[in-house]
């Protein structure tokens, strides 16, 4: 054990962050024997007042590697550690994947040494990329026999045999081992692929060789090349040693396996830790997360316990009455702090949860901002429902982490219409309605404040039409649009398809152009101009790439000061930057194999790109991540997932179809294979009886943890009848009788 580190374990709201900080800060200002502590298995044998000046914390001597579960949670670490240290000393602020990735890369040549791999600088290959590359690569022997004795799709099938790579690697198991791992999982228990494990792990190991011949790396091949190259290797851990003498790790219960091999290494060799562990916080297990083996490092270190204060929030009163009313059928009631809202239908129950919610607010009893709203899962028609019902009453909504595709923002399809429309050979990806919809978008003008223009603008405008190469001056900015109806009148007469040439004719072709009035008519022709313009620099190879057309049409007809929305700038955000991606990928793959991509033209590059985003599988990622004015003062709505993950805390609950089965299930948060790479059970099958202790413990962890992030009340949120029509008889519907004999009490 190393007497100078500290294993911190609390349950929800404990104070474990804030000690952690607290610990590190100690650290940093220690400037007396007690530095002792940095190194110490090295430095014994000098004197105390040689150690007193060789250990203070230096900008020259090692830092301090801080991780954090997750990108959120990793930057309000951060920003605690400056307030608390005044900036005065560098932590490097990471995830485990992220400091992983970033180690990768700048050890790079020293992998390339030790696995013989060809000089060239690695690319990350985003999932949405790895999911297509990985389709094509196994094409040949996913045929259709392999898909009938699987039973899904070949989409479906190629991400769990990616999974399974990334749980090997974040459980510190090589490649060549998984056959063996499922190989002793399927023994006792039905084979879901149906497909034999040697065939699986051949799969793999291809792949994962084509992707390092190419310089290709993906999170799965990063955390391996890591924790079974990188890690071991002598001279990295002496340049590891060098730069690290501390390492802070919080809420290490969601991290994966290989993460306890670094700590280990680092503590091992004389360096000093301090680890924050919620047994309660647990959100990734069954995403790669190995809480029971992270558990493991608490040996190395002295244990401090933290506990709550009971008024902090109402665990400490609700948690037994609900855990009690889940495994024991008793009649009781719940506290007064607990409250229902019922009805038959969910659509009732979601107009008077928003109902409920916004009397509160106009009523003054509680703020916008200190109001939660979570379910186990959240449908597009449920965001929709509550988000119309508390805007139209001026009560703003942040949906937590809501990544809706690309593809279901306006601007983003009208995009993809100017790609199709500039580019020859895509006329069949282009209709009539996106046509119209395009010209709605990009006629599309909001007024600066203060009523007209002044001479500043008129000056940036006429700047702009001198350029000549951008398309020339539009008149009516500020003013002129196209609305739906013009823009599909446009589309009718003016549209011309056509599988290689799709075209757009003049107003004039349209025989009562007059009806589209002075400012579409204008608008449009400014629109024609620029489209033809761009064909013909096109035609002259003067346009770069795809992704410098798309940022020459935002920046004609979209970008516009502030005045683009925060949904809007995050989905065009995360368009160029998948874009610029995909044309990285595409530039890379064209210098590995000139001879199968000479005769690929770069429309197809830009058909299969198109494709991608309308198969809905690219989201966008608003940044930056926390909100800011106006949106920092809304009402959160989240998923469980979501809302845990974010570690927030509120006033008031409102727990969304709590008598949903939902509330016991992993869902989209547990990946196919996960139970068979966790270290304390590696390879062991998983049962029946195994799955329902699982869901019993998931359930119990959510109470607690939810719980223990609300202050003064929750309400449970129940409809009788799902989505589908069908009775809801979750498990915590029990929570729901209780709360009905005590109100006939």
């Amino acid at each position: 054990m190393n007497s100078y580190s500290l294993w911190i374990v609390g349950s929800t709201r404990s104070g474990k962050t804030t000690r952690l900080v607290e610990e590190f800060a100690s650290w940093v200002n220690q400037k007396n024997e007690s530095n002792k502590l940095f190194y110490p298995k090295n430095l014994r044998q000098k004197s105390d007042a040689t150690l007193t000046t060789d250990l203070e914390l230096q900008l020259t001597q090692p830092g301090i590697l801080v991780l954090a579960a997750n990108s959120d949670n990793r930057q309000e670490l951060a920003d605690k550690i400056v307030t608390i240290t005044q900036g005065k000393y560098p932590g490097r602020s990471k995830t485990p994947l992220g400091f992983f990735q970033d180690e990768v890369i700048l050890f790079w040549p020293l992998l390339i040494e030790s696995l013989k791999l060809k000089a060239q600088f690695p690319v990350r290959l985003r999932p949405e990329t790895e999911q297509e590359l990985a389709t094509k690569i196994w094409n040949s022997q996913l045929d259709g026999e392999i898909l009938r004795r699987a039973g899904m799709s070949e989409y479906r099938l190629v991400r769990r045999i990616l999974d399974l790579q990334q749980l090997a690697a974040y459980s510190g198991i090589p490649c060549q081992e998984i056959a063996n791992v499922l190989t002793k999982a399927f023994e006792l228990e039905d084979n879901s692929t149906n497909l034999e494990p040697e065939f699986l792990q051949s799969l793999l190991l291809d792949w994962r060789k084509w992707c390092l011949d190419r310089g290709f790396i993906t999170y799965s091949i990063i955390t391996e090349l890591y924790s079974q190259h990188l890690l071991p290797n002598l001279y990295y851990q002496q340049q590891l040693l060098k730069r690290y003498q501390g390492v802070v790790g919080d809420d290490v219960q969601d991290y994966p396996a290989v993460a306890r091999h670094l700590f280990e290494f680092l503590l091992d060799k004389g360096a000093v830790g301090v680890f924050s562990y919620n047994p309660d916080g647990i959100v990734r297990l069954g995403l790669g997360a190995d809480p029971s083996y992270m558990e493991g490092l608490a040996a190395y270190c002295q244990i401090e316990t933290l506990t709550p204060l009971r008024e902090s929030s109402l665990a400490d009163s609700l948690r037994e009455p609900m855990l009690q009313l889940l495994t024991e059928p008793i009649l009781s009631s719940l506290p007064e702090q607990v409250e229902t809202i019922q009805t038959i239908s969910r659509a009732q129950l979601l107009r008077q949860t928003a109902q409920r919610i916004a009397n509160a607010i106009k009523q003054r009893q509680i703020q916008a901002n200190e109001v939660a709203i979570i379910a186990p899962g959240l449908d597009a028609i449920a965001r929709y429902t509550l988000i119309e019902i508390l805007t139209k009453q001026g009560i703003p909504v942040d949906s937590l982490k809501d990544q809706r595709p690309l593809i279901s923002s306006p601007v983003i399809r009208a995009l993809l219409t100017v790609l199709a429309l500039v580019y020859p050979g895509l006329g069949r990806l282009v209709d009539r309605d996106a046509v119209a919809e395009m010209l709605v978008v990009l006629s599309r003008r909001v007024e600066e404040e203060g009523g007209d223009k002044g001479e500043g603008e008129e000056g940036e405008e006429g700047e702009e039409g001198e350029e000549g190469e951008e398309g020339g001056e539009i008149s009516l900015s500020g003013r002129s649009y196209i609305d739906p109806v013009r823009g599909g009148l446009i589309a009718d007469y003016c549209f011309v398809p056509h599988p290689d040439r799709p075209n757009l004719l003049s107003a004039t072709a349209f025989d009562r152009w007059d009806r589209l009035g002075y400012a579409a008519s204008i608008a449009y022709g400014e629109i024609l101009k620029w489209l033809e313009l761009q064909r013909s620099q096109q035609e002259l190879h003067s346009i770069p790439s795809p992704v410098s057309l798309l940022d020459r049409a935002i920046q004609r007809f979209l970008w516009n000061g502030s005045n683009l929305s925060y949904d809007q700038l995050a989905a065009l955000r995360e368009l160029l930057e998948t874009a610029q991606h995909y044309w990285e990928i595409d530039t890379r793959m064209r210098q590995i194999s000139p001879s199968s991509f000479s005769q690929r033209k770069v429309n197809a590059t830009i058909a299969e790109f198109i494709e991608l985003l309308r198969q809905g599988t690219i989201t966008a990622n608003p940044y930056p991540v926390r909100p800011m004015g106006q949106a920092a003062k809304a009402v959160t709505l989240a998923t469980i997932f979501q809302y845990r993950s974010s570690r927030q805390f509120h006033r008031w609950h409102f727990w969304l179809d709590v008598g949903s089965p939902l509330w016991a299930k992993g869902g989209a948060a547990t990946l196919f294979g996960a139970p068979y790479f966790l270290r304390d059970r590696l390879g062991e099958p998983w049962t029946a009886e195994d799955e329902k202790i699982a869901e019993e413990q998931r359930l119990r962890r959510i109470l607690i943890d939810l719980l223990g992030r609300v202050s003064e009340k929750v309400y449970l949120c129940h409809s009788e009848l799902a989505v589908n029509g069908q009775e809801q008889l979750g498990p915590l519907l029990p929570l729901i009788n209780a709360c009905v004999i005590g109100n006939r009490e």
